[in-house]
């Protein structure tokens, strides 16, 4: 654990008028290490001692909250749960010591984050809060218990790795252990899935403010009829992840554990503050449940609405790739931009908020992420100025990682409820290819589909990492590899028989280099990308005349208007041919290479849909 040494508010009130920002103009924590204290208190420059003769002491609101707020909270939230004391009392819960807060309002949690947690509120409303020592997911750490429920069905390997039932019962009871240590234990009841008839209840029990808050904006929040209602979850999270795993256990590698057991539908998380694992721990649960026990497709992927036509678009694609921007567009509405359910009825979201990347955020770029980030939002791990409590979305000085969890419906132009009896008309894969051979636009048959649906290729460009001195590729199957359960023949089964029964069509949009490979080339414009999207969902591009794209045999149209003919077919754009055939093979051998691990589970025509070497 780790510690951030803090000023009391007094006495930063008392030399307001000298204080100066750490590094000149921003903030952010220092961290002095420590064993088992708080890993959110914050540093602030010394102050002098000298104090004004004519100050006026400052009365906090503190002195009134804990006689009279308080007291109400203590009695309301406990009151609220009081049937399930005796579940509470049967998981291990010390309910004579612990204070139990149940759905507890934006404002309460607000106001614990802050007095327990050393939380800020930013200049637009939202809550700024740090994830300690882990900034990230730690896919490493990520277990699954093997037992004899599920043990058929999991794609077991370096994705999933197996635990055994004891030691799951060991770090359960040592989660429940360390949460009645805490003076404040918070509970969310919420919902995954906006369809009533697939959508399953998750209860979430943590010792964070912060994470109570994140979970509820990141799953559907229930009507205080629902809530009255609710009775035992589907699934449950126990976050104690201020407190480590103990490395010695049995199948431990780390002090950090994030496991899943799908026979108790429980998750324990041990070792990491990291919001996000609560998060892809309810899209595992769903990746899993909705194939197995629902019989309906669950995907990574982002889905818009047409307002006019009331068509929908799934997109699929990971980071840097352009599914966030691309689905965020003002002629259609947003159904979800991560995880959603292709259902026998139509296409629903399976969560209640957005958590978007904030590095180099602007107004400018991305303006309804910007303007939803306000009060009931939380940024995470954001360096902001200590006087005007501005964030600096271009600081990354604490990480790349920088995030910001709201509501859905703090986006205008939200589909709500996230829902759409409607099944799609488009799938659009979106790639980033650095090696600038791929076309901006293919249209793909259903076998193609299938494949590059199990490769999910782009890549990374040189800069992202120490090291990286040329473009990188990334095979991400299903374009969800670290969240992936079944084999990845399932999902992509249940994906072919949907888009033949829908007649859907496919497109590869390419949203990298064009001219050139990374460093020679340019990136293909984000108005030429968003006409192309727009040619899709208009009808436009179905109907164009197509030519091969030899190696991909990939359908590419010959002209589309407010697209020059040059970006269409990538070997008209480079100007050296013989280095563009060099590329363009190298990248089939990596597809090839990538492909191998898929082959003996699809088709002929699926395996002969890749790139076909010379």
């Amino acid at each position: 654990m780790e510690r951030r040494l803090r000023t009391p508010i007094s006495k930063f009130l008392r030399s307001f008028g000298s204080l100066r920002p750490p590094n000149g103009r921003h903030y952010r924590p220092m961290v002095i290490p420590d064993h088992g204290q708080s890993s959110n208190s914050y540093y602030q420059p010394p102050k002098p001692n000298k104090m004004p003769a004519h100050h006026t002491p400052y009365v906090t609101p503190h002195i009134l909250h804990k006689h009279y707020a308080q007291s109400h909270d203590n009695e309301s939230f406990s009151n609220l749960i009081g049937r399930d004391l005796d579940y509470f009392s049967q998981a291990g819960f010390d309910m004579d010591r612990i204070q139990i807060k149940r759905n507890a309002p934006v404002a309460l949690l607000y106001e614990d984050a802050i007095r327990n947690e050393g939380a800020i509120i930013s200049s637009s409303g939202a809550l700024i809060n740090f994830s300690g020592k882990k900034t990230g997911r730690s896919p490493k750490d990520k277990r699954i218990v093997y037992e004899e429920t599920s043990k058929d069905d999991i794609w077991w390997g370096s994705v999933n790795i197996k635990m055994d039932e004891h030691t799951f019962e060991i770090n359960r009871e040592r989660a429940i252990d360390y949460l009645n240590t805490r003076d404040n234990v918070y509970v969310f009841d919420g919902y995954a899935g906006w369809d009533p008839k697939y959508r399953i209840k998750v209860r979430v029990i943590c010792a964070r403010a912060y994470h109570a808050l994140f979970m509820h904006n990141m799953l559907i929040r229930p009507t205080e009829e629902q809530l009255a209602e609710f009775g035992e979850p589907d699934f449950i999270i126990y976050n104690a992840g201020q407190f480590p795993a103990n490395r010695f256990t049995k199948g431990m590698s780390s002090t950090t554990s994030v496991e899943i057991n799908f026979k108790r539908m429980e998750m324990v998380i041990l070792g990491t503050e990291y919001a996000g694992e609560m998060k892809k721990g309810v899209f595992s649960v769903m990746h899993y449940l909705q194939p197995v026990k629902f019989g309906q497709l669950s995907l990574h992927s982002s889905a818009n609405v047409g307002k006019d036509e009331g068509d929908v678009t799934l997109f699929f694609g990971l980071s840097g790739t352009g599914k966030t921007t691309l689905s965020a567009d003002p002629n259609r509405l947003l159904i979800g931009d991560d995880e959603h359910v292709w259902s026998d009825t139509g296409v629903f979201n399976i969560e209640g908020g957005c958590y978007a990347k904030c590095i180099n955020l602007s107004a400018e770029k991305e303006p309804d992420i910007f303007n939803a980030i306000r009060y009931g939002g939380i940024l995470e791990n954001v360096v902001y100025n200590p006087i005007s409590r501005v964030p600096d979305y271009d600081d990354v000085s604490i990480t790349e990682n920088t995030r910001c969890a709201y509501p859905i419906e703090f986006i205008p132009n939200a589909q709500i409820p996230c829902v759409v009896d409607r099944q799609p008309s488009n799938i659009i894969m979106l790639t980033c290819d650095a090696f600038g051979v791929l076309p901006p636009v293919s249209k793909l048959t259903p076998e193609q589909a299938s494949y590059h649906f199990l490769a999910g290729y782009t890549s990374k460009t040189p800069g992202t990492e120490d090291g990286v001195l040329e473009p990188i590729p990334t095979f991400s199957t299903c374009y969800s590899a670290p969240f992936i359960v079944l084999h990845p023949g399932r999902y992509a089964e249940m994906l072919a028989e949907r888009m033949a029964k829908h007649k859907v069509d496919c497109w590869l949009i390419n949203t990298g280099w064009t001219g050139g490979k990374y460093g020679y080339g340019k990136r293909c414009a984000l108005k030429y990308t968003r006409r192309i999207v727009d040619a899709v969902h208009s009808g436009e591009l179905a109907k164009a005349e197509y030519e091969n794209f030899g190696t991909f045999n990939l359908s590419i149209p010959t002209s589309l208007e407010g697209v020059p003919r040059e970006l269409l077919n990538p070997s008209l754009a480079w100007p050296d041919k013989e280095a563009f055939q060099k590329e363009l093979k190298k990248l089939g051998g990596m597809f090839q290479k990538a492909f191998a691990l898929y082959e003996k589970d699809v088709d002929d025509k699926v395996r002969l849909a890749g790139p076909q070497l010379r």
